[in-house]
């Protein structure tokens, strides 16, 4: 437990000596509306860990005066007085690392809690009075069947949480999963079978009221969609702290569209030795031009259901982009897969279908963007 303790304690200590390293290369004005803790296990922190955190963040940043505060928690930390002193920080999303409401999923996927944790986790978070409470959620496991995925959206819609993410179980090499597959220990679920179960959950959760804002993201009520995340999918500018973390900077004062994207070292180790010398912890960056963002645009407005704002997108990159994929949008919208339509301020909208959101990336790799050369 000490061991535990102490690892915990210097990796806050990292992450407060990080942020003088990475906040004289964040010049944006805006403040910082949304703080995300997650891509781990935040919900370990003490409360005074998380506290310190914050008061570094303001230190450093341009903190608004009320951010909307997000954590992660795995089920197994969510008690009564856990909630309580997470409400008197600031949270106001908590997210909820569920996973399934399956035993046996759950011990496939290595979940230290089993299924009626998993309720009782929502129930006592629900009860704190958290705007939002979130639940992620994974399907595609080997084997899995349409009945067995329907039933963890059913328990999901019976308890009622603001926010639901269903996330596709992908195995990368190097994971025990990955590992398990290449011994042939592990065999994927079939395509085929993946697109009934994706198109199930959108079907299923839209029928309960939750609607799709993304891919793999569905919201009961517009109040509950996620303001941190939309960020990611919209170019707006964000800076990311600790192992792996990304960050995004747009360029000011160019006449063309650009931006900066920059990651953390991967391992944390390597992370940890950088921070503890006093160097900034990058492990490489990119460059976006005008290019590289509109082939952005439309991979990441393809991926939600407010699709491309078309209007937006002719003013940012001087290219209407229908007319340059004219031939493609029609045979993509006559399979069925995108549609046209005007949006609440009468923009035209290049939205993607049930079906076209299956497969948004394959569509989005199929567009021509041949932008102005004074932009190209």
């Amino acid at each position: 437990m000490r061991v535990v303790e102490a690892a915990r304690r210097r990796f806050v200590d990292h992450i407060v000596a990080e942020l003088p390293l990475a906040a004289p290369e964040w010049t944006d004005p805006r403040p910082f509306d949304t703080v995300y803790f997650g891509g781990g296990t935040p919900s370990l922190l003490t409360v005074d860990e998380l506290a310190r955190l914050l008061d570094a963040c303001r230190q450093h940043l341009p903190l608004a005066a009320q951010p909307w505060i997000f954590l992660e928690a795995n089920p197994e930390d969510v008690t009564s007085s856990s909630c309580a002193v997470w409400r008197d920080l600031g949270v106001r999303t908590l997210s909820l690392g569920v996973q399934s409401f399956s035993d046996n999923a759950l011990c496939f996927l290595g979940r230290r809690h089993n299924a009626q944790q998993a309720r009782t986790a929502v129930e006592i978070a629900q009860a704190a009075g958290f705007d939002t409470v979130s639940l992620d959620l994974i399907f595609g496991l080997p084997g899995q069947t349409g009945e067995a995925w329907q039933r963890d959206l059913e328990a999901a819609v019976a308890l009622g949480p603001g926010h639901v993410s269903c996330y596709q179980l992908t195995i990368h090499e190097r994971t025990r999963f990955g590992v398990a597959a290449k011994r042939g220990e592990l065999v994927e679920l079939p395509q085929d079978n993946q697109a009934t179960l994706f198109e199930l959950t959108h079907r299923l959760l839209a029928d309960a009221g939750w609607r799709a804002y993304e891919v793999s993201n569905f919201a009961r009520g517009r109040e509950h969609e996620s303001r941190h995340n939309k960020k990611y999918w919209d170019h707006t500018p964000y800076l990311g702290l600790g192992p792996s973390a990304h960050s995004l900077a747009m360029a000011n004062g160019t006449a063309a569209p650009a931006a900066r994207r920059w990651w953390n070292e991967l391992r944390t180790p390597r992370w940890d030795k950088r921070v503890a010398a006093g160097e900034r912890p990058v492990e490489a960056e990119e460059s976006l031009g005008p290019l590289a963002l509109a082939t952005e645009d439309v991979l990441l407005g393809l991926r939600t259901t407010a699709g491309i704002d078309l209007d937006r997108f002719a003013e940012s990159y001087g290219l209407d982009l229908l007319a340059a994929n004219e031939a493609l949008v029609a045979r993509l919208t006559a399979e069925g897969h995108l549609t046209v339509k005007n949006g609440p301020a009468g923009e035209r909208r290049l939205l993607p279908t049930l079906s076209g959101l299956a497969v948004a990336d394959g569509l989005a790799a199929a567009f021509d963007i041949p932008l102005p050369n004074r932009l190209d």
